[in-house]
């Protein structure tokens, strides 16, 4: 038997590897929602290239079924067109041009409506008709109107309003053109600004923004006067100028900085420098950046000022904002350990651009901004195939509060570990890990959640881990590639799983639970007006109930999240290095009560669904140590004194 295939039969008795969970398999589909609306079109002015994008409710993935949108026009001609999911509320179409569909330019009135052939109930969805009027063409010519706001420094915009722009894409993009004289503020005199091209962002059709860019008049201060044109440049090469040209002035001053944001920062996040007049890369041909010294000192709490004079090198965001990572990488990273110092900068922050061959320091800025301990933002990403897979249960129209439920689970079992819990992706950190929650094992093998990060990750060094996809590393030893957390794989516990899951471990209350919701059971799925009566559930002792639905929907939704939350919890502990940190083993060792690391096979049913007062699964007391050894808090843990598991 070769080594991978002795690891997986390994798996089927013990029911865990690394961050491994048993269960999971295909199934059959059941009834989709039977609401579909489009309620707005934009843009309304369609070029080759356009993409359209559709914002209504109830849209579905591609994996339930294709979705198409039709345009019936009364002159002309039907056109249907395949849409792409973005999410429930939104869907996106790329035009492929009037031509292409043999339309002619110009107005065009039609009746828009979505149609979905849902695969899962082999029914047909149309959404009620949307009446639009729109304008179609082949080539947009851009018009002038106004300068709303001239630029007051280097790369700030100058905001023009008019019609016609192309929005980027695969549409083509709109352009400045430049013409007149820079003065610079020193001796030299006016130096010639002849057609000079400067990428301009259309927000929309008749709204458009060009910076002041350095390939008007370089980066020293000076005074731009003169003139600036408009064309559109179409994705086939196609320039189109503007009949007119407006008059403009803009100003190039020294670069300053007027804040640091957030004040109070941790190893991976973002600190936004936030000012005007600062460069970066892609600006033409030519390489810029901006540098950020900072003079002064940092004091923890308690001791003496250390004095520090660093420079560091942001990321160019835009003319008046720059992003700077807490990292340990630069020069502040190796001065101080700043994934567990604890102080506060007070000095000055000047921002130095360079751009070619010039060198321009700005005037230093008062700045004041604290290190703070290491945080670990974990985002779970719930995909469409989890949500959709929440049919097999019968709770598809509730599954806000699954999600709820879960993202509840984790921030109690995390509670009093500087650990913090997102359902959207992070913004403000550049470090954070992913947990991705789908329907089926990928790997095939049924398992409820794999952790497939690299190695054991003592001590939580990476703060980057993704919990899902393919990882090639984890496979080279025969290892599953794929991971994340599998709902499907939940139906082992069934005593029919109905080719949802391999057969597993069974337990009657799985089924006393789900079965009356399981289209394959001939139960009846919730509906969406039965998801705000259902109870709230507060505690372990409450579920299974016999009582009405609304009751056994609560406690339905209260199993199933719990369910999934503690494998979430389980798989994140795994990321960041338990169980064992420090010894060769991935679990406890031994089959302890409500052990959150216990091995697969060692947590049953009813503790992860947390009824008939099972539960819930907590982390021992050494487990709970070392979780607050890398992710302190100042936060008292809610559940001392914990057992521990030895």
């Amino acid at each position: 038997m070769s080594r991978s295939a002795a690891w997986i039969a390994l798996l089927a008795l013990v029911g865990c590897g690394k961050g491994l969970e048993r269960h999971n398999g295909k199934g059959k589909g059941e009834p989709a929602p039977q609401t579909l609306r489009l309620e707005s079109v934009g843009p309304d002015l369609w070029v080759e290239g356009t993409t359209i994008v559709l914002g209504g409710a109830d849209f579905l993935p591609e994996l339930v079924g294709p979705t198409t949108l039709t345009l019936d026009g009364p002159k002309q001609r039907d056109v249907s067109l395949p849409v792409r999911f973005v999410d429930y509320d939104h869907l996106e179409v790329d035009w492929p041009g009037a031509a292409a569909l043999g339309l002619p330019e110009g107005a065009w009135k039609v009746s828009a409506t979505l149609q979905t052939d849902n695969a899962w109930d082999a029914t047909t969805y149309v959404s009620p008709p949307l009446e639009l009027s729109l304008t179609l063409s082949d080539q947009l010519t851009p018009r002038l109107d106004a300068v709303e706001q001239e630029a007051s420094a280097l790369n700030a915009p100058f905001v023009l309003s008019g019609d016609g722009f192309l929005l980027g894409g695969s549409e083509g993009e709109a352009v400045a053109l430049f013409d007149g004289c820079f003065d610079p503020d020193g001796p030299g005199g006016c130096q010639p600004v002849d057609r000079v091209e400067v990428p301009a962002i259309a927000t929309t059709r008749d709204t458009v923004q060009v910076p002041m860019s350095p390939l008007v008049g370089g980066v020293q201060p000076g005074s731009f006067d003169g003139t600036l044109t408009l064309a559109n440049r179409h994705a086939d090469g196609t320039l189109i100028t503007a009949g007119q040209a407006l008059p403009v002035s803009g100003r190039v001053g020294t670069p300053r900085i007027d804040a640091l944001e957030p004040t109070l920062a941790s190893l991976g996040q973002y600190v936004d420098v936030v000012g005007a007049g600062f460069v970066g890369p892609g600006q033409g041909d030519f390489a810029g950046v901006t540098l950020l010294e900072l003079d002064g000192t940092l004091r923890a709490p308690g001791g003496p000022p250390i004095p520090i004079e660093l420079t560091l090198v942001p990321e160019y965001v835009e003319g008046g904002v720059l992003r700077y990572v807490i990292n340990e990488d630069d020069a502040l990273g190796r001065t101080f350990d700043v994934r567990d110092v604890q102080g506060t900068f007070e000095g000055t922050a000047r921002p130095v651009i360079e751009w070619l061959d010039d060198r321009v320091e700005g005037e230093g800025t008062f700045a004041s901004f604290s290190l703070v301990p290491v945080k670990q933002v974990v985002w779970l990403r719930f995909t469409p195939s989890f949500i959709e897979s929440l049919r097999h249960f019968g709770l598809r129209e509730a599954h806000e509060q699954v999600v709820q439920r879960i993202v509840t689970v984790v921030e109690r079992d995390y509670a009093g570990v500087n650990l913090e819990v997102r359902r959207s992706l992070p913004t403000d950190y550049a470090l954070y890990a992913e947990v991705e929650l789908s329907g089926t094992d990928p790997n095939g093998i049924g398992l409820l959640g794999y952790d497939n990060t690299p190695g054991k990750d003592v001590g939580n060094l990476r703060l980057y881990d993704r919990i899902g996809g393919v990882n090639a590393l984890t496979q080279l030893d025969g290892y599953p590639g794929y991971g994340g957390v599998f709902v499907e794989s939940l139906f082992t516990f069934s005593e029919h799983p109905n080719g949802l899951a391999p057969e597993g471990t069974p337990d009657p209350a799985f089924d006393e639970l789900f079965d009356a919701f399981r289209p394959d059971q001939g139960g009846r799925p919730v509906e969406a007006d039965e998801v705000s009566s259902a109870l709230v559930v507060r505690d372990s002792d409450t579920c299974p109930v016999a009582k009405g639905r609304s009751d056994k929907i609560g406690c339905a939704i209260w199993a199933l999240g719990s369910l999934v939350g503690t494998t979430v919890s389980h798989e994140i502990a795994h990321s960041v290095g338990l169980g064992d940190p420090y010894g060769e083993a991935f679990h406890n060792t031994g089959d302890w009560s409500n052990a959150l690391m216990d091995g697969g096979s060692s947590r049953t049913f009813v503790e992860r669904a947390e009824v008939y007062g099972e539960g819930p699964g907590s982390f021992c007391q050494s487990n709970y140590d070392y979780l607050r050894d890398i992710l302190p808090s100042d936060d008292a843990d809610p559940q001392a004194p914990r057992p521990d598991c030895y």
